[in-house]
């Protein structure tokens, strides 16, 4: 027997493009609004390499006027 996640993707391939619309909607109910997606997750990675770097700018040092 195909594992579940390998069965998931069989049957949601056999279902049409309009009726995946719904199904993506249930899915996104069990994912936690709180979680990084993996642009969140790069987009903090290089924001530290910039801090590391030294290549950011102090609130203080920008004339806001």
């Amino acid at each position: 027997m195909l594992p579940v996640r390998e069965r998931i993707v069989k049957i949601i391939d056999c279902i049409p493009e309009q009726e995946q619309v719904l199904l993506l909607e249930i899915a996104k109910r069990f994912i936690s609004d709180d979680v990084a997606s993996v642009d969140d997750l790069q987009a903090i990675a290089a924001a530290r390499r910039e801090l590391i770097d030294g290549e950011t700018v102090s609130h203080d040092a920008i004339n806001w006027d």
